[in-house]
């Protein structure tokens, strides 16, 4: 098989990636998406501040930063706003967490992170990204990637520049979130700036923003030429969509048998109540808009203890016809039998 495209000598093998998305891109919905499909993983992104100290940062930063071989290729994306905390810290994390990638987050349009210069803040000071990935490509053995936005705001699209000091200086990969900073995830997603980039560079381009279906994939890569699709609030829900499949195209019985799995790498990962609180907010997206959607929604997403969670879906299935006795105990029996399925 050949691959897609290289992020320098690293072979990509497939056109659609999950976006680093901050409370949705960690190790237990990485996990499935790779397995449907997604390409490569990138981590949530972590701020650069919260890996210092003596024990290497706090354990919520580590812990975004945890993945499994079956993820490789792995790209750690980190962020902050001094640039020698952002080279100590790509240095330091390409030894210690043995990543394929460091990428740069300079796509976070929140407010307390972008007016700090971090994020699409980052994209303002052009000698300060040339400085970075300069820096970085040189004192690192494995590549510097980076996520950009086209321009801070409707005044200032300054992606061309951007993109070209980005080349100059190193970077093996450019993201772009087709929009402004000043958008947030408002308005359509440029892809007129993703294409003109995509030609003005030698390096590989992901286009990001409004692909939703797998009609949208086709559009984008047509329209742009891009060597592959990044997916973001697309796939929270539907991470079949990395399998070319949208939403509609996937019965309900395949959504169940996915929160069960989900769910049992949630509590793995993050422990009994953890693991079920951080998963409501996959489960209202992987229910959403489905008939059984009005009589779920809210038992399931007000559950406090995973037994009752599992039993409210159980006894759905059952009452659906979908589950004979046995089966509703055996899918009982998974969530107080089971073995750890994240090392």
């Amino acid at each position: 098989m050949e691959p897609t495209f290289h992020i320098r000598e690293i072979p990509i093998y497939g056109d659609l990636i999950l976006a680093p998305m901050d409370g949705y891109s960690d190790l237990p919905f990485r996990s499935l998406c790779r397995e449907l499909g997604s390409a490569m993983s990138y981590t949530e992104f972590v701020n650069v501040d919260e890996l210092r100290g003596k024990k290497g940062g706090s354990r919520k930063a580590k812990n975004k930063l945890r993945y499994t071989e079956a993820e490789r290729p792995v790209s750690y994306q980190i962020y902050g706003h001094d640039i020698d905390r952002l080279i100590e810290t790509g240095v330091r994390l390409e030894g210690q967490g043995r990543p394929d990638i460091i990428d740069i987050n300079m796509g976070c349009y929140v407010k307390k992170i972008s007016e700090r210069g971090a994020g699409a803040g980052m994209i303002r000071f052009p000698e300060r990204i040339a400085r970075l990935i300069s820096t970085l490509s040189n004192d690192l053995e494995i590549p510097v990637t980076a996520k950009i936005r086209i321009g801070w705001d409707e005044d200032m699209l300054n992606y061309m520049d951007t993109v070209r000091v980005l080349e100059d200086s190193g970077a093996s990969l450019i993201a772009v979130h087709g929009r402004t900073r000043a958008q947030g995830y408002k308005g359509l997603a440029d892809w007129d700036a993703i294409a003109e980039i995509k030609q003005a560079v030698s390096v590989p381009v992901l286009g990001n923003g409004d692909v939703t279906t797998v009609a949208d994939i086709e559009r984008v890569k047509a329209h742009t030429g891009v060597d592959g699709v990044m997916i973001g609030r697309g796939a929270i829900g539907n991470p079949w969509i990395f399998s070319r499949k949208d939403r509609e195209d996937v019965s309900f019985e395949e959504k169940v048998t996915m929160m069960r799995k989900h769910l049992a790498l949630n509590l793995d990962f993050y422990g009994e109540r953890g693991g079920l609180i951080l998963f409501r907010k996959h489960v209202a997206k992987y229910i959403q808009g489905s008939k059984s959607e009005p009589s779920l929604r809210i038992p399931l997403l007000t559950a406090e203890k995973v037994e009752d969670f599992v039993r409210i879906l159980a006894d759905h299935e059952a009452a659906m016809g979908r589950l004979d006795r046995d089966a509703r105990d055996a899918f009982l029996a998974e969530f107080t039998d089971r073995e750890p399925v994240v090392a």
